[in-house]
Order: structure tokens, then sequence, then C-alpha cells
């Protein structure tokens, strides 16, 4: 019985570097929810505390940040990352960010994440800085 385990780990210890460790549909909506948790906090936080808070939304580097509580999410190599942000924001430059304002409100902005026939997609609402998530077809690339 323990040569049956010790041959049933080797052989585990082997293949399961093989094992593809691809995200799943699962796991791209709980990015999705993830990011609009965060986007929704820093909503929050800049109601509550009375001040601006923008969210780094950096697609380069697959990444979003909070502006409150630094907050990192990032997003894995698999799965398609695109940001539609403002170019500007208040007559500034807005710079990778959604911002949220003291009366709730924001500049907008979207963040798509795609996984083979999957999409979600994160949407700032401009006007009352509302954050929602959208279930999405896939394109074809």
């Amino acid at each position: 019985m323990v040569c049956v385990i010790a041959l049933v780990a080797m052989v585990a210890t082997v293949l399961l570097p093989f094992v593809p460790r691809n995200t799943s549909k699962a796991r791209l909506q709980a990015y999705a929810l993830e990011a609009a948790s965060l986007l929704k906090a820093d909503r929050n936080a800049a109601i509550r505390r009375g001040v601006d808070v923008s969210t780094l939304v950096d697609a380069p580097s697959r990444a979003i940040r909070s502006g409150a509580t630094a907050q990192l999410i990032r997003i894995p190599d698999d799965v398609h990352f695109e940001a539609l942000l403002p170019q500007t924001c208040r007559q500034r430059a807005a710079l990778s960010t959604i911002s949220f304002f003291a009366d709730g409100m924001s500049c907008g902005g979207a963040i798509a994440l795609t996984r083979l026939d999957s999409s979600y997609e994160i949407r700032v609402n401009w006007l009352t800085g509302r954050v929602e998530i959208v279930s999405t077809r896939a394109r074809a690339n």
C-alpha cells in the first residue's frame, strides 16, 4: 500500500507541471467582480472623505490599483485586458485613471476582460459614477 501511494505521488509530481493553468470562465468573472468592487470602494472613499480619488488602470502592465487603499489587482497574461479611459478629466490629463469626485460623479471609463468566448466589461458612468459589470460576447480576433 505504501509503495502504491509513493508511486502515485511520484507520478503526480512529474505530471503536475503539465496541467494547464489557464483562467477559467469563473475566474474571469471573479476578476471582473474584484475590479468592480475596487472601483466602488474608491468611489465610496471619495464621497466619505470629500476628496477626489483616482483608480490607476495600467493596461500595459496588466494592473488596476486603488487610489484609496493602494490595493492591487493583477490580470493574468492569458486574459485580454483593454481599458477605454478619458484623455482628460476636468480640464486635466487623466493619465490612465478613472477618477471619482466627492459628489459621487466621475469622468467615467470602461475596462474589458476577455478570455476565449467569455468577456466582461466593467463600466463607470461618467455622470453618476455608478459602477456596473456587463457580460458581453467575446469578439473574434
